[in-house]
């Protein structure tokens, strides 16, 4: 553009990191990868890294997701946007960050690029993490239990067809909290968030429960408490 010239203004670099939420072994879990660079090298951080001149935020994310751990084919919803000028010692980084909660039998993690490990750890038992990123993560996990509540993001991580008492251990792990099972049957069966099959499971010990599959979209918008 005439007139314009875009040396006299500073220029910030931008970041882009993704949260992956799963439950696996009736815990609450996130997607850590080791840095295998400076700085905090051999420290533990959420997957990310800069974005280049050329693209989206959102494909910036779902690169760096798939480069440094393998996983690809995430709907992710973007979280929140970091920049306290100190969050980063190379310089001044801005970062925005995304998250989902994913069912993680889908994905054979990988490390790659500018890291040396990946793995799930506990939300609950983290380890010491580089950057804000303990900040960027429990920010995260505020804003999965607000979806948990008007949303049915929780079926994302069930099968197709489920118990709901399946369906209450996923909102008991999130939340981190037991929850009274008739007020939680009543409660879902009330917004027809689900529908009855003519099943019942297989190959169980106890009485067989029966098995029901979603009645609304997954991320629709509902009052569940």
């Amino acid at each position: 553009m005439a007139g314009y010239d875009a040396s006299k203004f500073e220029r910030p670099s931008v970041t882009v990191d993704v949260i992956l939420f799963t439950v696996k072994d009736d815990d609450l879990k996130v997607l850590l990868v080791k840095r295998n660079v400076d700085p905090f090298k051999d420290m533990w951080a959420i997957p990310g890294g800069f974005v280049k001149i050329d693209e989206s935020l959102e494909d910036a994310a779902k690169r760096e997701l798939l480069e440094e751990t393998n996983v690809r084919d995430v709907y992710l919803e973007q979280l929140y946007t970091f920049g306290d000028p100190k969050r980063d010692p190379r310089t001044r980084v801005i970062t925005a960050a995304y998250f989902a909660l994913v069912n993680a039998e889908k994905f054979k993690l990988k490390a790659s690029t500018d890291v040396k490990d990946v793995n799930w750890f506990s939300m609950f038992d983290l380890p010491e993490l580089a950057f804000d990123h303990k900040k960027i993560v429990e920010y995260a996990l505020k804003r999965l239990r607000w979806k948990m509540e008007y949303t049915t993001v929780a079926f994302s991580l069930l099968p197709e067809k489920f118990t709901l008492t399946q369906l209450q251990k996923i909102y008991e792990i999130i939340l981190d909290k037991s929850l009274d099972k008739r007020n939680f049957r009543k409660k879902i069966k009330a917004l027809e968030l689900v529908k009855e099959v003519q099943e019942f499971q297989e190959e169980v010990a106890h009485r067989p429960a029966r098995l029901y599959t979603k009645n609304k979209k997954i991320g629709e918008i509902v009052e569940i408490f």
